[in-house]
């Protein structure tokens, strides 16, 4: 579990499901420019959890961004794979919040599993 996560668990929550960035993001020009260095550390330092009251996602080393919603406030989590990711086993979620919010994050391993854990919970 996440350093983050971890440190941020409210009393009688439990981690239920955790993933990370799929390889994939090794396999681009950034990737290449920085020496491998910028997917290292984004794929070690980013945290995508469901404890069973809500989803926690942490992007960011030194400057932190957090996204953090409550299960109940969640109106669905989808799922967008191309031929290649459905191949591969990647693909970006987007949680839709109630009142329209939407926050979207790309290239997350196993992101059908992700939804089915989060339908689990619900």
């Amino acid at each position: 579990m996440g350093h983050y996560v971890d440190n941020n668990l409210l009393r009688d929550e439990r981690v239920e499901f955790e993933t990370t960035y799929h390889w994939i993001i090794f396999f681009n020009l950034k990737a290449i420019l920085t020496l491998f260095i910028a997917p290292i550390l984004k794929r070690y330092t980013d945290e995508f959890v469901i404890t069973n009251r809500r989803i926690v996602i942490k992007t960011g080393l030194i400057s932190r961004n957090t996204f953090e919603m409550n299960l109940s406030k969640i109106e669905s989590v989808n799922v967008d794979q191309s031929v290649l990711g459905r191949i591969l086993g990647y693909g970006s979620i987007s949680i839709i919040g109630t009142g329209g919010s939407r926050e979207t994050f790309p290239n997350i391993n196993n992101p059908i599993e992700f939804r089915k854990r989060f339908q689990e919970q619900i």
